[in-house]
Formats: structure tokens, sequence, C-alpha cells
């Protein structure tokens, strides 16, 4: 019985670990077109008041 709660522990943290990881991967692909978008789509010539971001 133990050997198969311990099976059964470990499925469960590596589905978990294996839907964290794919959740993290769609929030750095939005990050990354919110940041082309901002990138592409600013304001003013060389100016830094046109960026709607700080750094």
């Amino acid at each position: 019985m133990v050997p198969l709660l311990v099976v059964l522990l470990i499925v469960l943290l590596l589905f978990g670990a294996g839907f964290a990881l794919n959740l993290l991967w769609w929030i750095a692909g939005i990050v990354l077109v919110l940041w082309l978008l901002g990138f592409l789509l600013r304001s003013g010539s060389g100016t830094s008041r046109g960026r709607w971001y700080r750094w």
C-alpha cells in the first residue's frame, strides 16, 4: 500500500511541475508579445517619454 501511495505522490508532483512549467512558458510568451508591441508602437523619435515602460 505504501509503495502505491509513493508512486501516486510522485506522479502528482511531476504533473504539477509540468503544468506549472507550461503555464510559465505561456506567461513568458505573453510578456514577450507585450514587450514587442510596446517597443514597436511607441511614439516619438528617440525620446523616452513615448515609452509606456521605464526601462
